[in-house]
């Protein structure tokens, strides 16, 4: 994942542990003083919300434990840039001229509304490896696109962005 997928991670686990828990906690307790657990529908959604809750906070600590942390920003390169992981490109559609920047990121942080492309989805492969003036043809869902790579860079993306 990228630093900054780290970092929103890690507010999401901060906020989960601080804020969620002890309201949900607080919930629970209201519920039970209602009397009657068997039929009580508001102790058991609050029973059902602190498991998603804690299903969350080990998906999150699960992932932080094991993930590779790979700043693009930091590394090394002789010669042309190539489309990696963390790295930020540019094409153009060459059907439609349409210019286009995607940052290829982990599934955790993609969010196709900001240009954000898990390095799982067929643009990402179809993209990586790739310099620019290189054109690709990538298979979607609707069809085959190609693409000209005009500007690929290595840059840091902070999580307000």
């Amino acid at each position: 994942m990228t630093p900054r997928g780290e970092k929103l991670l890690r507010k999401e686990l901060e906020r989960l542990k601080t804020v969620e828990r002890p309201r949900i906690v607080a919930a629970i307790a209201e519920a039970r003083s209602h009397g009657d657990l068997s039929e009580n529908a508001e102790y058991d959604a609050a029973k059902e919300e602190q498991g998603l809750c804690e299903a969350r906070i080990k998906d999150i600590e699960s992932k932080l434990a094991s993930a590779n942390i790979i700043d693009v920003s930091k590394l090394k390169t002789a010669g042309d840039l190539k489309v990696v992981f963390g790295a930020t490109v540019t094409v153009v559609n060459a059907d439609t001229d349409e210019e286009i920047t995607y940052r290829i990121v982990g599934e955790d942080e993609a969010d196709i509304e900001h240009n954000l492309i898990s390095y799982k989805t067929p643009i990402a492969k179809g993209l990586l490896g790739k310099v620019v003036d290189d054109e690709v043809a990538i298979a979607i869902p609707r069809g085959t696109v190609t693409y000209d790579v005009i500007d690929v860079q290595y840059i840091n993306v902070s999580d307000d962005e």
